[in-house]
């Protein structure tokens, strides 16, 4: 097993016999017995194998670097399934927002238009000579003439938005 998996985890780091031998200091040839089984690597060999590779010792000596491989893509595959999990709450709390405040804001033009009705336009019947009193009125004026204009087309986006946002 170890010397399949010092090979293994060897290419897998794009490191040549040569350049490891160099990087252990030991020459190729020890490299190439290690690998074909021939010999073994002392402890201290071993640590400086793992420290070089990047790997646990363990996995140098006990672990197959295809199980490790199969574990790590069985993780990996895990760890995207509760990420899209995620996303795919998040999609559908946004949705639920998007939708209950269009809910709102039609329930609230509604209800705008029930009090306009029911104060049917009184301010026009005030008297403007008052110029606190004529400002108000102005501005009540300009709300209901651009409310009545404006809010018909936000009614209408939200109720397809409603539609379009509903389970």
């Amino acid at each position: 097993m170890l010397k399949e998996n010092i090979k293994a985890i060897r290419k897998s780091k794009g490191l040549t016999q040569e350049e490891l031998g160099i990087k252990l200091n030991v020459v190729r040839q020890t490299i190439s017995k290690w690998e074909q089984g021939l010999s073994v690597p002392d402890s201290e060999m071993l640590i400086s194998i793992s420290d070089i590779l990047e790997t646990p010792v363990s996995t140098l000596l006990g672990e197959t670097i295809s199980d490790s491989k199969v574990d790590d893509l069985k993780v990996i595959s895990e760890k995207l399934e509760i990420i899209n999990l995620q996303l795919s709450q998040r999609k559908n709390l946004r949705r639920k927002i998007i939708h209950w405040f269009l809910v709102s804001l039609c329930i609230i033009i509604i209800v705008t238009y029930i009090v306009l009705i029911l104060l049917n336009s009184s301010y026009l019947g005030w008297n403007y000579s008052d110029s606190e009193r004529a400002v108000i009125g102005v501005n009540l004026h300009i709300f209901e003439w651009l409310f009545i204009r404006i809010s018909p087309i936000i009614l209408i986006g939200s109720v397809v938005g409603i539609l379009l946002t509903r389970n």
